[in-house]
């Protein structure tokens, strides 16, 4: 997935300024695809320069408001139905648990326990979330909420295999 997809996605719901749009990340997606405002910023210039999108409105201070295009729609539609999702190969703390040989079996216990911690924090998180969020029937919610569920049963899966991990240390 690219920041690219991830703004046209949520332009495909509705017009929205740079600032709506950090705003929506930061409630949506920062929990699977993170960026910065001024990672946001930037390639908005980049999908208004090559068509994806377009300004729709402009207000005062400079304020712009994006829409996505037809030919944004379709590269939207493109990389959902003809590309397929990049699997994930790399994970830290996957890598470290190849690598706990080397520390004392209580210090493994203790990375394991502090993940199985970690994730029970951002399960909660995710909940927290889930309740303040104004869910409604579009599109974005209704996919949102999914997604979200992914991540609550994820850090659950997670918690309980690295409290069974930690068991497995002698």
């Amino acid at each position: 997935m690219s920041l690219r997809h991830a703004l046209l996605g949520l332009l495909s719901e509705r017009t929205a300024s740079g600032y709506d749009l950090l705003k929506l990340f930061d409630t949506s997606l920062a929990n699977v695809w993170p960026a910065t405002q001024s990672q946001i910023y930037t390639e908005l210039t980049k999908l208004d320069g090559s068509g994806l999108i377009t300004v729709a409105a402009e207000g005062p201070r400079g304020r712009k408001e994006y829409a996505i295009t037809d030919e944004g729609m379709a590269e939207l539609r493109h990389w959902l139905t003809e590309t397929r999702p990049q699997r994930t190969i790399r994970s830290d703390v996957l890598l470290r648990v190849f690598f706990l040989g080397v520390l004392t079996p209580g210090q493994a216990r203790g990375y394991l326990t502090e993940l199985e911690e970690m994730s029970a924090a951002e399960g909660e998180s995710l909940r927290q979330l889930s309740e303040t969020v104004d869910w409604g029937d579009d599109q974005l919610s209704v996919h949102g909420r999914i997604a979200l569920e992914y991540g609550l049963r994820f850090n659950a899966m997670r918690r309980e295999w690295a409290h069974w991990a930690a068991a497995q240390i002698k």
